[in-house]
């Protein structure tokens, strides 16, 4: 038997599953470039799939941690060039 609430929240789960799966692409790729703004956008991803109940929180977890990760390494680039912009060489 289904109940009224099933419905309504599988789409919602289908969502969160996103987000995770996007904190994850997102921390990722924020490693390398972008860490400003992915390494946030990382973590509110993380936060919210979580919070909602997704089906892979463990991917949401690694985003999250991935993201913290982004501004780690944008703060360790910072303090050594002294300067916002950062290049390889």
């Amino acid at each position: 038997m289904n109940t009224p609430g099933a419905a309504l929240r599988a789409p919602d789960v289908r969502q969160a599953d996103g987000m995770a799966v996007a904190s994850f692409v997102f921390g990722l790729i924020g490693l390398l470039a972008m860490n400003l703004l992915l390494g946030p956008a990382s973590i509110v991803l993380a936060a919210l799939a979580l919070h909602r109940g997704t089906s892979r929180p463990g991917r949401a977890r690694l985003g999250l941690a991935l993201g913290i990760a982004d501004l780690v390494v944008l703060a360790w680039l910072v303090s050594a060039d002294q300067t916002w912009s950062w290049s390889i060489g």
